[in-house]
Parts: structure tokens; sequence; C-alpha cells
């Protein structure tokens, strides 16, 4: 069983809530997910914001009032500014790959995909051989397209792992996160990750598109900033509620986002 799997002998608990069945098998991220809801529906209930009559929610699922209650709780309480057009033009300036309207990249791959019960770290091991294999082998033949043929899951593996040109919104959006916005060209240096597993790229060519204005982008670029600050003031208030709680059976320092949905 991975480490990120818990099974509880007795149920965890929040101010003595218990959050699952006892001897229920769930993942840490779900036992912190259920953990940060439960925190948040009791200040809804402290607050006056949800009855105390309301039921806590042993599957995880809230009743709708919790919901609702718990939505103007965070309204009432991680408060968002703006942020300045300095902060804004800093944001642009460093991101402006984002900003970039028809810029295409030519590339091919090769999938090691993540499917239930594989050995990931057998898997990543095979992934990451089959890296140092393109990038040291001599150029003279296309040593690419022949592992890509021997040993990509993905069906582009029989053309050589060819993807044909693509824009940002033709793949996943981690996968276009590493191919968008940079100037490499040959054989990334590093293992692309994705939901579909780890991959191994070379871009081809390059167009670059054209760099919208600061002006056109501007609220774009607000919302992008304000979504990163609640993040963050989210996190916080959560922290302070856990701080003044009683936790059994869970650990919510090992969640870098607030994990509630």
């Amino acid at each position: 069983m991975s480490s990120d799997t818990l099974t509880p002998a007795a149920a965890a608990m929040v101010n003595g809530v218990a959050l699952h069945q006892p001897g229920a098998v769930l993942s840490a991220e779900d036992l912190r997910q259920r953990a940060c809801t439960e925190l948040l529906r009791q200040a809804a209930q402290d607050t006056g914001l949800l009855g105390t009559d309301d039921e806590p929610a042993i599957d995880g699922a809230v009743s709708e009032a919790a919901a609702e209650a718990i939505d103007r709780l965070i309204e009432q309480q991680v408060v968002v500014p703006d942020p300045s057009i300095e902060a804004c033009e800093r944001y642009y300036a460093a991101n402006q790959g984002t900003f970039r309207v028809g810029e295409r990249v030519q590339a091919r791959h090769i999938l090691f995909a993540v499917t239930p019960g594989i050995d990931v770290v057998a898997l990543r091991k095979r992934a990451e051989i089959a890296l140092l294999d393109v990038r040291c082998h001599d150029s003279k033949s296309d040593n690419f397209a022949e592992v890509a043929r021997g040993l990509s899951n993905c069906p582009t593996g029989a053309a050589g792992g060819d993807l044909g040109w693509l824009e940002p919104g033709d793949c996943a959006p981690e996968f276009a996160r590493e191919l968008f916005g940079h100037t490499e060209i040959g054989v990334l240096p590093r293992l692309v990750h994705s939901r579909f597993g780890l991959h191994v790229v070379e871009v081809l060519a390059r167009e670059p598109g054209t760099l919208q204005p600061f002006e056109s982008v501007h609220p774009a670029v607000t919302q992008s900033l304000r979504q990163r600050t609640f993040v963050t003031a989210l996190r916080q208030y959560l922290r302070l509620l856990a701080g003044a709680a009683e936790l059994e059976g869970v650990d919510l320092d090992g969640a870098d986002t607030p994990l509630v949905q």
C-alpha cells in the first residue's frame, strides 16, 4: 500500500467529530479534505451561519445548508484585496508566455503512462533511461522515433511520437506549461509530468505568436493574482482553525493547498 493511503484503526476526528467510518480506507489527501471541510462546517456553526442541529458528514458530503454556510463564512473571513497595478505589471512581465496568442510548438513525445497498480518508481527509471538515451544519441539517426515506436504508451508511438503542431489549448494545462512560453528547441532536459504519466519531449520548432498588450489582459492578470492571494489567505485561515481545534488521526501540515472544493 502506498504511503499516502491511511487505514485507520479508529475514526479520525475533528473536535470529536468522526471524519469516516472506523476501518475505512482513505488517501491522506481525502482525509485532509474532509478535515478542512469539517473545520469550516464547525466554524460556520460557531459564527451562527449554520444551525447547531446540522449533522456532520461521515461520508465526506456535507448538507446543502452547510455548503452554503461555508461559502458565506469564507466570504466573511477570507477577504482578498485587488492587486496593485505594479503587482499586475510585474506578473505580466514575468509570465509573458501566458499572454501570447497564436503561439505554436511542433513536438513529439514518448509517453510512459501511469496506470492503476503500476510501480511508479520503476516507471520513472525507465523514463529517465529513455530520456538519457535520446539526448545522448548520435544525431545522424532518428533515435527518438525508434524509441517512441518501441516504448511509448501513446498511439502516436507508431508515428515516432509525432504530435504535430500544437497550441496551448490542444493539450493538458500541466503539459502546456512545459512547452509554451519557453525558447527551448530539441529534447527537453527533464521529464514532463502530466495526468497521463511521464513524457520525454522533443520540441522540433516554435512559432512565438504575438504578445497581447498589458492593457488588454489586465483583467485576466488581476483575476489570476486575486486567485493566488485567495488560496494563500484560505490556507492561513484553515491553519488558524486547525490550531484551535483538537485533531485526531489527521495531519494538515502536509497540505500544500486548502483542499476544499
